[in-house]
């Protein structure tokens, strides 16, 4: 193979990859590239019918009579300004 002839086709191949590399470079800086995605926007809250607040009431009515019933059970306990008091 001829040595110019090498030298050639890599000079023309290191120009092309040049122009590419300042293509993507302009590309990356202007974010407007065919590869750049549009940004999601925040989900936000989800609402609740009617049905499903009453729903979740139900619920936790009777979560916190469950806890009001285990506790009725315990000892009651001291009061944080009673223990200053007595100290």
């Amino acid at each position: 193979m001829d040595l110019y002839k090498t030298i050639r086709i890599l000079h023309e191949e290191r120009e092309r990859l040049g122009k590419l590399i300042a293509y993507l470079e302009h590309m990356k800086s202007t974010k407007t590239g065919p590869a750049r995605r549009q940004a999601k926007g925040r989900r936000g809250r989800k609402r609740m019918s009617a049905a499903e607040r009453k729903a979740v009431s139900a619920r936790m009515r009777k979560y916190w009579a469950a806890r009001r019933a285990a506790g009725a059970g315990q000892s009651p306990q001291m009061e944080p300004s009673s223990t200053a008091a007595s100290v």
